[in-house]
């Protein structure tokens, strides 16, 4: 039995939760996020750019300072790399129930 390695990216509560929601949405605003993940903003902006970095969302800013608004949306790669996630996840249940 072997286990794949989960991508690290994914593999983090806050980052998980973010991308699930995306999954489902067109697109999130920053607060909308923030509320679904009960998260900090100063977390969540940090989650949300390793995410960008990685290419699995893309990001939106318009304004500036307290006017500002960002939008998120799930790219086609973050798709994939969110599929394959849950693919490799589930896959350890099975090789762990096979005794």
């Amino acid at each position: 039995m072997e286990f794949k390695d989960l991508d690290p990216i994914l593999h983090n509560e806050l980052r998980l939760k973010i991308m699930a929601a995306l999954e489902t949405l067109a697109d999130a605003d920053f607060v909308y996020l923030k509320g679904l993940t009960n998260s900090t903003s100063g977390n969540l902006s940090v989650q949300i750019t390793k995410l960008e970095e990685a290419g699995y969302i893309k990001v939106s800013r318009s304004g500036e300072g307290r006017g500002s608004h960002t939008v998120c949306r799930i790219t086609t790669a973050g798709t994939r790399a969110f599929r394959e996630y849950q693919r490799t996840l589930m896959s350890y249940f099975s090789q762990g129930s096979q005794k």
